[in-house]
């Protein structure tokens, strides 16, 4: 009897083990295969699996007591995560889990690890006991995911190091053929990319890495996988979480020129303090050769900060030449100063007459040899002509004449997920989902409140500002307040800073909606039955481990 009712948990406990395990892999996964950052997301989020935890309760019940009645306990608590799990799984995730190399490595690993403890209960105590081994086994799958990740961390290294050393091999081999440009910044940075991309190409044969391709192993990949002998220009783009992560792409690569786009408080919750994002940034403009060129916004003021130390550099602003500070705090930007040459406004390249509609954006770009250009682009917001005028920075410095830049600039399409314009028969999507921050989710309502139709806001908020993050949220639901129709927010807990925000701006209540999910969201902000074209904006969207 004791046989048939030890194979039978055993099916039950594969069943479990496999849909546990898999959830918890996907969340390591979007987490970076970051050990500590996973924990505290995941203790943080404890109540999307407080059951799975709670395993441990009929895994000692059944250490204790091996009779019918334990069997049972285990079997009903085996079912419903296999239920649970099951109906998680088909959810369908912003982000699937990607069944990479390393991921294979890691499941073969964890099915060793996941075996110890019901072999060991079966070789200590006895067969009677295996049953309880399997049960232990699958409620500790959240713990047990980051034990095999921290005892794999020598072999993913080696794998590593292969790679990187295969990557430095490979742009050795372009010898002086490829020029490096380095982009970084708390946010624009993918957007500055892409339009380099368009830009540089009216000339020269440009590779970037794709889409948020900007973690060394991302870098890494791209150099294996696209970089031909025919590139010229190899556009990098460098993500940052943590001190010294743009060093170590920096040294995979050595950047011949570099940009920062901007520092800001972006994931604050792991760098800790606004120091340590500006040194981190900066490390870009550490790496550069000497012959090299850094291009520094203007208009970010904790990028002024440090610009003192780097008086070659060069500036690029949206402000005009006459703007004052009161214009920089009320825009949400600063103005260059004038404690160097460096932050002389007229040192680098800035915009005028910046006119911006719902149908584009028209501006006129001074370069530092007095020549000027008049540009028009279909993005819309103002925010997306710094991020323009830093790219035409770069391409004529890179002897691309402002003439020639015209048609490309017309050309630019907005980077998926960020203010992209969806139509959506009488509703426009404004999508601008990804990774919101305190200045682009400011520029973004403005941008709504330009448009003639119901604007109608659906956000979830800003994540990963520390200590922070609740100032911020409060402020964003002011600007939201100044330029919606309807604000619907999404999370009871996280979006409460917004709606107080909001209310204290003197929002009506009866346009303030705060739902469980995005999907409600969306569905209440469609039925609204207002006069007029709908423009939903769509202001940054939880990845799956939030």
């Amino acid at each position: 009897m004791m046989l048939y009712r030890t194979i039978g948990m055993a099916v039950l406990t594969l069943a479990a083990w496999f849909l546990t395990m898999r959830y918890n892999l996907h969340m390591l996964q979007l987490n970076g295969y970051k050990n500590v950052e996973h924990l505290k997301r995941t203790l943080r989020t404890w109540n999307r699996q407080w059951l799975l935890m709670a395993g441990v309760i009929p895994g000692v019940i059944r250490c204790i007591w091996t009779g019918l009645w334990a069997d049972i306990v285990c079997a009903v608590y085996l079912l419903l995560l296999i239920l649970i799990y099951n109906l998680m799984r088909r959810t369908k995730a912003k982000k699937k889990l990607v069944y990479t190399a390393r991921v294979k490595r890691m499941l073969a690993a964890h099915v060793i690890v996941s075996l110890a403890l019901p072999v060991a209960a079966w070789l200590v105590f006895g067969f009677s006991y295996l049953s309880a081994g399997l049960v232990l086994t699958v409620s500790l799958q959240w713990i047990l995911l980051v034990l095999t990740n921290f005892l794999m961390k020598p072999a993913e290294k080696a794998v590593g190091n292969h790679y990187i050393n295969d990557a430095k091999r490979r742009l050795r081999e372009m010898g002086g053929r490829l020029t490096i440009i380095g982009v970084t910044g708390s946010y624009g940075k993918t957007s500055v990319k892409f339009y380099l991309k368009t830009l540089l190409s009216a000339k020269y044969d440009v590779l970037v890495t794709p889409e948020s391709f900007n973690t060394p192993m991302g870098v890494v990949r791209t150099i294996r996988e696209q970089l031909r002998p025919s590139h010229e220009i190899f556009v990098c783009e460098m993500g940052a979480r943590h001190v010294g992560d743009i060093k170590e792409i920096c040294d995979i690569v050595h950047p011949k020129h570099g940009v920062i786009t901007s520092i800001g408080p972006q994931h604050l919750e792991t760098f800790f303090t606004m120091d340590n994002i500006r040194n981190t940034k900066y490390e870009l403009a550490d790496a550069l050769p000497k012959d090299g060129m850094l291009f520094l916004n203007g208009d970010s003021e904790e990028v002024v900060k440090k610009a003192s130390e780097y008086p070659d550099a060069i500036f690029y602003h949206a402000g005009a030449a006459n703007a004052t500070e009161a214009d920089a705090a009320d825009s949400g930007g600063s103005v260059v100063g004038a404690d160097s040459k460096a932050t002389d406004s007229l040192s680098g390249y800035y915009a005028t007459d910046i006119k911006v509609s719902s149908l584009g954006t028209e501006f006129t770009v001074h370069a530092p040899d007095g020549k000027e250009e008049t540009f028009q682009t279909r993005l819309v917001g103002g925010h997306n002509v710094i991020n323009i005028i830093g790219a035409i920075a770069v391409a004529n410095q890179l002897g691309i004449v402002l003439s020639d830049l015209k048609i490309p600039v017309r050309r630019l399409e907005p980077v998926p997920h960020r203010m992209q314009l969806l139509g959506r028969g009488a509703v426009t999507i404004i999508d601008d989902a990804y990774n919101s921050n305190p200045v682009g989710s400011k520029a973004a309502v403005e941008t709504l409140g330009l448009f003639d139709g119901v604007k109608i806001l659906v956000t979830p908020g800003m994540v990963e500002l520390g200590d922070k993050e609740e100032e911020y949220n409060k402020a964003f639901g002011g600007y939201a307040a100044k330029n919606c129709d309807y604000i619907c927010l999404v999370g009871r807990k996280r979006a409460e800073p917004i709606a107080t925000g909001a209310r204290e701006a003197g929002f009506p209540e009866e346009k303030l909606r705060i739902f469980d999910r995005l999907q409600e969201a969306l569905d209440f902000a469609y039925s609204i039955g207002d006069e007029g074209h709908k423009f939903i904006l769509l202001e940054n969207d939880l990845p799956d481990n939030y």
